[in-house]
């Protein structure tokens, strides 16, 4: 059984996701500790209220030295014996120095279909390029930003009554099934980085 954390910022969306399906007792991954970067993030308490671990640590403390924030984090986590991180709406970017120490037990999930639609705005800009079909990345993350091997991937046709607010809607109920099976399929090590750290292009199935 692998111990997982969650990073979040804020509600935590996909934070409970993971967390309901966490509580089966086949599933292979416990979550194990909820960390947030802000003290008021409101999935603290969801966690709390689950009877999960939480911790904060607040990246204000440290102004702009990011790598030290980081190794607040790092030390946090170690201090929890976790296996596995999980991003979920944790709205910091990551150092190349996490990045490579949690190299190929680091995953995030991004709301479009990578490799389209790297960073902010996707559903926005999913529809002002006229996109037929959007949707969820579950993907490992490396330093380049929403560039790691990709997990699972789901998709939805885009209607021509969609705005954004209602494709996001949709994708989210796309990340919410797609992200615990992702996390599933890392904690049985059906799906690795393909000689992590080692410069190579790394690979990861997808099947």
């Amino acid at each position: 059984m692998k111990r997982a954390a969650i990073l979040i910022s804020g509600r935590g969306s996909n934070m409970g996701a993971l967390i309901g399906a966490a509580r089966e007792p086949s599933y292979p991954a416990a979550i194990a500790l909820v960390l947030s970067n802000r003290p008021d993030a409101a999935g603290l308490a969801r966690a709390r209220a689950d009877g999960i671990a939480t911790a904060v640590v607040d990246h204000t403390a440290f102004g702009k030295d990011r790598e030290a924030f980081e190794r607040a984090l790092d030390t946090s986590l170690e201090r929890h014996r976790i296996d596995l991180v999980c991003l979920a709406g944790f709205m910091r970017l990551l150092t190349p120095w996490f990045v490579r120490r949690w190299e190929g037990r680091l995953i995030n999930i991004h709301p479009a279909l990578l490799p389209q639609f790297k960073g902010l705005h996707t559903h926005e800009r999913a529809l002002a390029a006229g996109a037929k079909v959007h949707g969820a990345t579950v993907h490992f993350v490396v330093p380049e930003m929403d560039a790691g091997p990709i997990i699972l991937q789901a998709s939805l046709p885009v209607l021509a009554t969609d705005d954004a607010n209602s494709l996001a809607a949709r994708v989210l109920a796309l990340e919410h099934r797609i992200y615990p099976l992702a996390l599933a399929r890392v904690a049985r090590g059906e799906v690795t980085i393909d000689h992590p750290g080692q410069g190579g292009a790394p690979v990861a199935p997808t099947g």
